[in-house]
């Protein structure tokens, strides 16, 4: 795979997600569309969305429900791509979904493996083991602190980890996720006691191989505030691919905090 092919498996994902054309996310203009359902969408969504903002860079394309298809449409044709995700657009569109009892929530950046620059990285101490993780053998270590690399909740996606050891002690975990047919989500956590030692590109880098080795893309997701985890998408060989703002009821998001 070259990361064009891999970026063209991405959009057509998200075309799959919004209920548009892969191509709609290369225009030069924003895009709204009406949300729907699909059986083939990443199985974490919970569609159709009330509203959705995806952006590959060139453009906006907004998926919503029929109710808030027109309010979306005159937001996007009043901003630009990048202006769309900046605070002050951001504020204007929580003013109008407040009105529905919806607010923004959740905005990420993807990130999107480069091929050449992928590989395996050692760690700055050269001190723990690496173990490739089948489904039988990470199931023991579903806890809070491994949260974000494994999920009990959703277990069934689980299928494939890389963990560090420290002795018999899992240190570090990077799992994968099957949340679509194609692409495969990493998440990673560490121990406290072990970060900055190079443990978390470590075992993402890894992970990230095997997946590939597999012939399923890897894909890598972060908060925009989380510098930490976007500073090793970086370095595990990933680049920023696209950028997701998702609305959801107000009582969901008060759930949250």
């Amino acid at each position: 795979m070259t990361y064009d092919t891999i970026l063209k498996a991405a959009r057509e994902q998200s075309a799959i997600d919004l209920n548009c054309a892969a191509e709609d996310f290369c225009s030069g203009e924003n895009k709204t569309v009406l949300s729907a359902h699909h059986d083939n969408a990443r199985r974490y969504l919970q569609l159709p969305f009330f509203c959705q903002l995806v952006s590959y860079g060139s453009n906006v394309v907004a998926s919503a429900s029929a109710e808030f298809l027109p309010t979306v449409r005159a937001h996007t044709e009043r901003y630009g791509a990048v202006h769309c995700f900046e605070t002050p657009a951001i504020l204007r569109l929580n003013r109008e979904l407040l009105q529905y009892d919806h607010t923004v929530c959740f905005m990420a950046a993807y990130y999107l493996p480069v091929p050449d620059d992928l590989q395996p990285l050692g760690y700055d101490t050269g001190t723990y083991e690496l173990r490739v993780m089948e489904k039988d053998d990470f199931a023991p270590y579903y806890s809070p602190a491994f949260g974000n690399a494994i999920c009990a909740e959703h277990s069934e996606r689980d299928v494939l980890a890389v963990g560090a050891f420290d002795g018999d002690r899992l240190i570090g975990l990077a799992g994968a996720s099957a949340d679509c047919d194609a692409m495969w989500q990493i998440g990673v956590d560490v121990l406290p006691d072990y970060r900055r030692q190079g443990v978390a590109s470590a075992v993402t880098s890894r992970l990230a191989c095997e997946i590939m080795a597999r012939d399923k893309i890897p894909f890598y997701c972060a908060a925009w505030s989380n510098v930490r985890s976007a500073r090793n998408a970086l370095r595990c060989g990933f680049r920023p691919a696209w950028v997701e703002l998702t609305a959801k009821p107000v009582d969901f998001v008060e759930k949250l905090m």
